[in-house]
């Protein structure tokens, strides 16, 4: 069983930045593979990021692909998501998510997931 509680959500002007933290609890952190992903207002829940339980592997969804970093520290049992060149359509409400093995993109995947931070980026 993994607990997740994501903090670092806010208000930030386009271009601004945002570090997401995701806390875990539980044990065998290395063993789960962790995602980001978001739910803008009126859409579905999207795949973000998603990194390996090494930490070696990443992937990212297109629109995000030189912008954000997925990040974990297995020693502190927390995955990061830095977001840089925010855009108003990058608006939504953010997860983070886990899951035993390989990661995957997409949401039915994944076990565990955080209540979410709400990120809001004015144009």
């Amino acid at each position: 069983q993994v607990q997740l509680v994501e903090s670092g959500g806010g208000l930030v002007q386009t271009g601004g930045s945002l570090r997401l933290s995701c806390a875990a609890s539980g044990r065998a952190f290395g063993l789960y593979a962790l995602g980001w992903f978001r739910r803008a207002p009126g859409k579905a829940r999207e795949f973000v990021a998603a990194t390996s339980g090494s930490g070696s592997n990443t992937e990212y969804i297109a629109s995000v692909k030189g912008r954000f970093t997925i990040s974990r520290d297995n020693a502190k049992n927390t995955v990061y998501l830095q977001m840089n060149s925010l855009k108003p359509e990058d608006t939504a409400l953010y997860y983070c998510a886990a899951k035993v093995g390989s990661y995957v993109t997409y949401v039915a995947a994944y076990d565990y997931w955080g209540q979410g931070t709400q990120v809001t980026v004015s144009s």
